[in-house]
């Protein structure tokens, strides 16, 4: 394909995408007050438990409305990741003969359950971060939470850890592409720990140590599994390489003879 079809293919996909978000995003607007109940749990677990002024105010007249989007465009993208996960497996599908294609939707199938595994590992630990965090003011304080700021916090921690669940799968995805082998996954290892770190103390409070191990204990797993798979591909194209260049080295012996 020319760099003009590939912009071409690239845009359509960009499209079912964006359709597939914004029909979801329909469903989540119906969805929106529950879930807004649930998120604003930890901070009336703060009023009732600790004894202390705590609630979520709204600044603006139009706060409640842009919350109320937020979280529907949020749960569209949530909801519709089965559409948009396999529209990205898609455009690449040109460049892979037959039996890659096998192997790579195998493994971004997996990449489904793990998105919402990681958004729903995020959703357990955000109480356990709101209620730690605002536990450091003092006992006469008043937690006062602006609805947009939290609601932008407890979204972003939410949706980070189920896209950070997903990247082990286009590890993966790289190695049968030919772009990553297996060995520098494996030498990489450390990089990747150290990554890891980082993006768990991004997604969750530094001062937060067990919500970072008990995230980053999944993900390097993870991590670990998508080496393991690599390495099998890896050694299973080499054989099939050596067995190749056997056969053909036998053709040209019989010619010669």
């Amino acid at each position: 394909m020319s760099l003009a079809e590939h912009l071409v293919e690239l845009r359509k996909r960009l499209l079912v995408s964006a359709v597939a978000i914004i029909l979801a995003g329909v469903a989540g607007w119906f969805l929106a007050d529950l879930v807004w109940a649930a998120l604003s749990e930890p901070v009336l677990e703060i009023a009732e438990e600790r004894d202390r002024n705590a609630e979520i105010n709204y600044t603006s007249v139009s706060e409640a409305f842009d919350t109320k989007i937020a979280i529907a465009l949020t749960l569209g993208i949530v909801l519709s990741a089965p559409v948009w996960l396999y529209q990205i497996w898609a455009y690449f599908v040109p460049a892979l003969v037959a039996k890659e294609k096998k192997v790579v939707l195998g493994f971004l199938a997996a990449a489904v359950p793990l998105f919402f595994a990681g958004v729903f590992t995020g959703w357990m630990v955000l109480p356990n971060i709101v209620i730690l965090l605002t536990g450091f003011a003092p006992e006469q304080s008043a937690t006062l939470l602006t609805a947009r700021v939290y609601l932008d916090f407890a979204l972003k921690l939410v949706v980070a850890i189920g896209v950070g669940f997903v990247l082990p799968v286009f590890l993966v995805v790289l190695n049968v592409l030919g772009v990553l082998s297996a060995q520098a996954i494996i030498k990489g290892w450390r990089i990747a720990i150290v990554l890891i770190a980082l993006f768990t103390a991004i997604a969750t409070p530094a001062a937060d140590v067990m919500s970072m191990i008990l995230l980053a204990i999944p993900m390097i797993v993870l991590y670990y599994l998508a080496a393991g798979i690599t390495w099998l591909h890896d050694r299973r194209a080499a054989k099939k390489t050596a067995r190749l260049e056997s056969d053909a080295l036998a053709e040209t012996g019989s010619d010669v003879g």
